[in-house]
């Protein structure tokens, strides 16, 4: 399976809806690894990187998000797989 890195920016009511720790459980769940944060803007902003179907599963999943939260933009910059992180955390 072809491996991929995808960096995304989430926006709409993603804050304070525990957008950040879901996206850690099921990017976790799947096996990609990357990293997670909030941005001062109120958007969420992730790199995901891993097998290219379960970083588009994990884009799929942030399309809606966990429950509370209200996805209004999301946007994908494809880019190719460093390999550089072991796991997936949140970050500040």
């Amino acid at each position: 399976m072809p491996k991929t890195r995808a960096h995304v920016i989430v926006k709409g009511r993603v804050q304070g809806v525990y957008f950040r720790a879901e996206t850690q459980y099921e990017a976790r769940r799947l096996g990609v690894n990357g990293w997670v944060r909030n941005l001062r803007d109120r958007s969420v902003e992730a790199v995901f990187e891993g097998d290219e179907d379960r970083v588009k599963s994990m884009i799929k999943w942030c399309n809606h998000g966990p429950a509370g939260a209200i996805v209004t933009d999301i946007s994908i910059d494809w880019q190719d797989y460093k390999g550089e992180f072991d796991r997936f955390s949140i970050t500040y």
